[in-house]
């Protein structure tokens, strides 16, 4: 009985794995296609087909949408990734990546170079934010004391709180004292958005994310023995200082990309290891798959809902992912009792 329905279970996932990924397919279509400018879907299939670049509509899909919607599954699966790291190691079921003071990090050192050179490009935009992130995640690490006998979840949340208050005190007091142009562009970007997002932001990106999913993936193995205490984890052959540090380098690296490209995404990495949870249980192997590509098919239909909701202008992705996040969060901030990680 107990095999039947584990089969009728796993049957179940199958359908809904193949639902998704049918659904992410025809998202992506349609972001290739919906917009300021629409262009019919036997135009899409031309321009991938066969570029041609004297055909605008096939510069449209292939120089500015293409990117657009990769960047957009990129930035997706990294926030899916790290929202499940985040809240493991925290045992925190409301965790966010942003906890890290990641996303604060990278908002401030995108502030200081608006403020010192002016418009810049893209990619030294990415990098500047990269390099924010990076260091505010080190900061939050070193006061936690992660990798030490002292490191703790409330440890990490703590200090992340402390970062992310502070980082973005400094971004405010930068913003005051700069000129109009330095809030016009920070604006721009601290919305969270995929319009705009070229090739430069997408080769910028996939480094730092590579990495930072090659990390979950091993980590992800070790999470669920890890989860059941620190004696009958070390029983198991979990080191968890080890782990813990990788995880959270993972989560610096995904979450601190994704922000640097998009703009803070909130609540992404909150919503998608919750829905993967309730399909799948707590096996984080499957957690960290089934978690990326909900991350990835939510950020892909916001993106296009926000580009037909009030035409011709084109809403941030960010705004309605927080749309949809904000009441989820409160739903489960009023829940009597937490489902267990």
């Amino acid at each position: 009985m107990g095999g039947d329905r584990r089969g009728l279970a796993a049957r179940q996932r199958r359908l809904v794995a193949a639902g998704l990924l049918l659904g992410l397919l025809l998202l992506s279509f349609a972001g290739l296609a919906v917009g300021s400018k629409p262009v019919p879907w036997t135009t899409v299939f031309d321009a991938l087909r066969g570029f041609d670049a004297d055909n605008p509509d096939h510069l449209l899909v292939v120089h500015l949408r293409l990117p657009r919607l990769l960047t957009g599954l990129l930035v997706g699966a990294a926030l899916g990734a790290a929202g499940l790291l985040i809240q493991a190691v925290t045992r925190n079921a409301l965790a966010d990546p942003g906890l890290l003071g990641v996303n604060a990090g990278a908002s401030l050192a995108v502030v200081v170079v608006l403020a010192l050179f002016g418009q810049v490009a893209m990619g030294a935009r990415i990098l500047a934010a990269m390099l924010g992130a990076l260091l505010a995640g080190a900061v939050v690490l070193g006061l936690a004391g992660a990798g030490g006998a002292r490191a703790s979840p409330t440890r990490i949340v703590l200090a992340g709180v402390a970062v992310s208050a502070v980082c973005l005190s400094f971004s405010q007091l930068v913003i005051v004292n700069s000129l109009d142009q330095v809030f016009d562009h920070y604006r721009n970007w601290v919305v969270g958005a995929l319009e705009g997002r070229d090739l430069d932001v997408l080769r910028a990106t996939l480094p730092f994310v590579g990495l930072g999913l090659a990390l979950a993936i091993y980590v992800a193995g070790h999470l669920d023995a890890m989860g059941l205490g620190n004696e009958m984890g070390a029983a198991l052959g979990v080191h968890r200082n080890r782990i813990l540090g990788l995880s959270l380098l993972a989560i610096v690296l995904l979450a601190g990309a994704a922000t640097a490209a998009v703009g803070p995404i909130a609540f992404l990495g909150l919503i998608a290891p919750h829905l993967a949870r309730a399909l799948v249980g707590p096996n984080h192997r499957l957690l960290l798959r089934w978690s990326m590509l909900l991350a990835a098919f939510t950020l892909l239909l916001a993106d296009v809902v926000g580009r037909v909701v009030a035409p011709p202008s084109d809403l941030g992705a960010g705004l309605m992912v927080a749309l949809i996040g904000g009441p989820f969060f409160v739903i489960l901030a009023r829940r009597d009792r937490l489902s267990e990680l």
